[in-house]
């Protein structure tokens, strides 16, 4: 071994190798730092239109800046939060009108999930869906997070951008949604049936008739949502 290979082992290499791991760590502040602060914007601890306060999360969460920083722009590229210079970042805050666009979105792409799925998912995950649908239906409520009925399917479909733009970033802001916005609360035993007809579609491997049923049942919910909204916004009678 000559002496540029022994000088491969010296001071200036071992000081260099802890790099990788001082990025693995910030990846899983990053992470950490994410996942508390959409939890708090989904569930509407953190509400729309709120400022997120850099030193206050900071000392919250108990991470640096930095870690801080990166998390508060992957939010940002998620529509979770708008930062504009020398104010900050907010939470985002849509309109009535804005979240029943969204529905138009969530029908179309969903439906291509859907029939996807049909396709793509093992025996073995549909089990697992219909275990889901079984339990959703006993407890009367959706099981939400990675149980969610609509997110399985989702991940089933097989198409990482897919899956990125619905179980990512549309599903997040939708329980911010539902949290913030009484007229978005809706389910029951429609929600049961319409979930029975996609799971059936799925179970009997037809792509066509599970997109058919998820666009219905997306449309269903929006025309629900606005049947609420507009009877929120109706003027009422003094003594009604």
């Amino acid at each position: 071994m000559d002496s540029g290979d022994r000088g491969d082992s010296g001071p200036s290499a071992r000081a260099a190798a802890p790099e990788p791991l001082v990025r693995r760590r910030m990846g899983r502040e990053v992470e950490r730092v994410l996942e508390a602060i959409v939890d708090g914007i989904s569930s509407g601890a953190i509400r729309p239109g709120a400022k997120l306060n850099g030193p206050e999360l900071s000392r919250r969460l108990g991470v640096s800046r930095g870690p801080l920083r990166e998390a508060i722009r992957r939010l940002e590229e998620r529509q979770l939060v708008q930062c504009t210079p020398n104010a900050g970042a907010r939470v985002v805050l849509h309109s009535a009108e804005e979240v029943i666009q969204f529905f138009y979105v969530r029908e179309a792409l969903e439906g291509m999930a859907a029939r996807l799925a049909a396709r793509t998912m093992t025996d073995g995950e549909i089990a697992d869906l219909r275990e889901i649908y079984e339990g959703e239906v006993a407890r009367g409520r959706t099981l939400g997070g990675r149980n969610d009925f609509h997110m399985r399917i989702v991940r089933g479909a097989y198409h990482p951008r897919l899956s990125r733009m619905l179980n990512e970033d549309f599903y997040t802001l939708y329980r911010m949604w539902r949290a913030n916005f009484e007229w978005l609360r809706n389910g029951g035993e429609r929600s049961w049936n319409d979930h029975r007809r996609i799971l059936e579609a799925i179970e009997q491997r037809d792509g066509e008739l599970a997109e058919l049923m998820v666009r219905r049942h997306i449309t269903r919910l929006r025309e629900q949502a606005e049947e609420n909204l507009r009877r929120m916004r109706e003027p009422r009678l003094v003594g009604t």
